[in-house]
C-alpha cells in the first residue's frame, strides 16, 4: 500500500546522501519531496503541514549540524515523526477489572467489521481469553449467517439470538449478550453492529444505544484504509456522534495510497490498535506505528518477521532440526517439512519485504512467487520416503519418473539435488553453531573454533601451509556468524543480511539462501523433458 510513498521519500533522501554539511536550500528541497510525497498518498493536508513544520524545525536544529552524518539524522527525525503522526507507542487493549470486557465494533458497511469479528476474536483466544462474538448487525443481509461462519472458523462462540435480515432489535441482542456472558463465564464480548453506506442520523442514534447498554470498555472504529480522504471525514463523524477509543485499519494489503493511515490517528487523537492486512483469519495483528513508520522507509521490519517466524516453528522441532544438521543426518524429508513451515508464515515476497534495505528491489520482489516454493516441494514430494532419505539412489530414470510427476524438466531435479547436496556439507562444517530458522547462533561451528589454532600453529613453526589454513578459519568464521536463522543467515534472516548489507536476491532464488538451493532461476531448464 505504501509503496508509491516510499519510493518518493526515498528519492528525496537521496539527494541529501554523501553531503557533509546540509544548507537551508538542501533542506528545503528535501521538505518539499516529502510534502509532494505526503499529498499524492492521499494524506490529510493539515497532517502534512504540521509533518512538515517539525521536520524542517528540528533538520534545522543542532542535532542536525553537529551530526558527522546529517543525511542519516533528517532520515532518522522524518522516521521518528512518521511514528508520532501513526500515533506514537503501540496502544493495548484496556480490560475491565471485573469481566467482561465489552468491545464495541463501529464503522460504515463494507469496512470488513464482521470479518474482523472473528479476526479479533481468534487474536483473544490466543492470548488467553474466552471471547464471545455478538451478531448486533441485523439489517445487511445474511449478516448473522456470516458472522457464525466466521466464529466457526475462530473457533470461538457467537451469541445470535436473532435471524437477522432486517428481524429483531439490535440494542437488546447486545443488552442480553453481556448478561450471556456472564453466565457462560466469557471474559471478553465483542459486538459487531450494523454499518451504512454513508454517515446518517439512524446509524449513530444506533450505535450510540448500543453503547449506553453495554458500557463498553474499548470502541474501536473499523476503517478501510483504502478510502482515502473520506475515511479522516467519517472518523471525524463518529467521533462526535458515538466516540470512539481505538482506530482499526482494514484492507492494508490493498493498492490504494494509504493517506488514511498517516491521517486518522493525528486528526482524531484516537491511536491505531490493529491492523487487518488480508481475508485470512490471521491476517490480523497489534499495530505497531515505530514498525510501520520502519516500513514506509524502506528499513524493513524484522521484529515481526522474527515474531511470524516463532509462530510457525515449535522450539522442540527446532532443536530436532538442528540436532539433524549438526550431524548431518538433514534429508529432504526434513527440508520439505522446512519449506511447509516457512508457507505458514504467509507469502514469500511478503516475508522477503520485511528485511532491512528490500524496499530498494520492489520490482525484484514483485517477481518472486509462491509457485517457487511449491514447485521445490512437488519435486520432493514426487519421491519415495527412500529416495528422499537417500537422494543418491536418484539415477537417470528415477530423476526422470521425479520430473514426470512434479511437472519439471530433469534438470531442475539435478539442480535442487546439487544444491541440497552442497547445503548440507556447509551445515556438517557448521555443526554446532547453526539455529533453525527463527533461532540464533548458539556460538561458533567447531570448525571455525579449532581451525584458528591450526592457523597460527602453523605459523609458528613455518609451515607453508600456514596462508592456506589461516584462510580456512576466515572462511569457516564467517560462515559461523552467518550460521542460525532461516538456514544461512542470522535471526531468522537470508545471507549476506550483516550489518549495512543488502540481500542478493538471485542468490536466494537460485540457492545459497535455502537449504537444498532454494528455486531454480524462472524459466531456465524448463525444455523438453528428458
Amino acid at each position: 500500500m505504501f509503496d508509491t510513498l516510499s519510493s518518493r521519500l526515498d528519492k528525496a533522501f537521496s539527494s541529501l546522501r554523501g553531503k557533509g554539511r546540509l544548507s537551508e536550500a538542501d533542506i528545503n528541497a528535501a521538505a518539499r519531496e516529502i510534502r509532494v510525497a505526503l499529498l499524492e498518498a492521499d494524506v490529510a493536508l493539515p497532517v502534512v503541514r504540521a509533518f512538515i513544520g517539525a521536520v524542517r524545525e528540528r533538520a534545522r536544529g543542532e542535532e542536525v549540524s553537529a551530526s558527522l552524518n546529517p543525511a542519516q539524522q533528517v532520515i532518522k527525525i522524518v522516521n521518528q515523526e512518521l511514528v508520532t503522526i501513526l500515533g506514537g507507542g503501540t496502544a493495548t487493549l484496556r480490560f475491565a477489572r471485573t469481566p467482561p470486557t465489552v468491545i464495541l465494533l463501529a464503522g460504515l458497511q463494507g469496512t470488513g467489521k464482521t470479518t474482523l469479528a472473528g479476526k479479533l476474536g481468534r487474536w483473544l483466544k490466543e492470548q488467553g481469553h474466552t471471547p464471545l462474538l455478538v451478531a448486533a448487525d441485523l439489517q445487511r443481509p445474511n449478516a448473522v449467517t456470516q458472522l457464525q461462519v466466521v466464529a466457526g472458523r475462530a473457533g470461538v462462540d457467537v451469541y445470535a439470538p436473532e435471524p437477522g435480515n432486517g428481524v429483531g432489535d439490535p440494542v437488546a441482542v447486545a443488552r442480553d449478550a453481556v448478561e450471556h456472558a456472564r453466565r457462560r463465564l466469557h471474559d471478553v464480548v465483542v459486538v459487531d453492529t450494523a454499518g451504512r453506506l454513508g454517515v446518517d442520523t439512524e446509524l449513530m442514534r444506533q450505535a450510540a444505544d448500543i453503547r449506553d447498554v453495554t458500557s463498553p470498555d474499548e470502541i474501536l472504529f473499523v476503517v478501510d484504509a483504502m478510502i482515502g480522504q473520506d475515511a479522516v471525514t467519517t472518523a471525524q463523524a463518529f467521533a462526535d456522534g458515538v466516540g470512539f477509543t481505538g482506530v482499526v485499519l482494514t484492507k492494508l494489503d490493498g493498492d490504494a495510497r494509504g493517506g488514511a493511515a498517516l491521517s486518522v490517528a493525528h486528526l482524531t487523537g484516537r491511536p491505531i490498535m490493529f491492523a487487518s492486512t488480508g481475508e485470512a483469519l490471521d491476517d490480523f495483528d497489534v499495530f505497531h506505528p515505530e514498525r510501520m513508520a520502519s516500513r514506509i522507509l524502506g528499513m524493513g521490519d524484522v521484529l515481526t518477521l522474527i515474531e511470524q517466524a516463532e509462530k510457525a516453528f515449535e522450539a522442540e522441532q527446532a532443536e530436532a532440526m538442528a540436532a539433524k544438521m549438526a550431524a548431518a543426518e538433514f534429508t529432504l524429508s526434513d527440508f520439505l517439512e522446512q519449506m511447509l513451515t516457512v508457507r505458514k508464515m504467509g507469502p514469500i515476497a511478503n516475508l522477503l519485504g520485511m528485511l532491512p534495505g528490500m524496499g530498494q528491489m520492489k520490482e525484484q520482489l514483485a517477481q518472486i512467487g509462491d509457485r517457487d516454493v511449491d514447485r521445490v516441494v512437488a519435486i520432493i514430494r514426487s519421491m519415495t520416503p527412500a529416495e528422499r532419505d537417500d537422494p543418491r539412489i536418484l539415477q537417470a530414470s528415477r530423476k526422470a519418473r521425479v520430473a514426470r510427476g512434479s511437472g519439471v524438466t530433469v534438470t531442475e531435479v539435478n539442480q535442487l539435488l546439487d544444491r541440497f547436496e552442497e547445503a548440507r556439507k556447509v551445515m556438517k562444517q557448521m555443526a554446532g553453531g547453526l539455529g533453525m530458522p527463527g533461532g540464533a547462533l548458539r556460538g561458533k561451528s567447531a570448525a571455525a573454533r579449532k581451525a584458528p589454532k591450526k592457523a597460527k600453529g602453523a605459523k609458528r613453526k613455518g609451515n607453508p601451509a600456514a596462508r592456506a589454513a589461516q584462510t580456512q578459519a576466515q572462511r569457516a568464521a564467517a560462515e559461523a556468524r552467518r550460521a542460525g536463522g532461516l538456514p544461512g543467515g542470522p535471526d531468522g534472516l537470508p545471507p549476506g543480511l550483516g550489518e549495512g548489507e543488502l540481500p542478493d536476491l538471485s542468490a536466494l532464488m537460485h540457492g545459497e539462501g535455502l537449504p537444498g538451493g532454494g528455486f531454480p532461476p524462472p524459466g531456465q531448464g524448463r525444455g523438453r523433458r528428458r
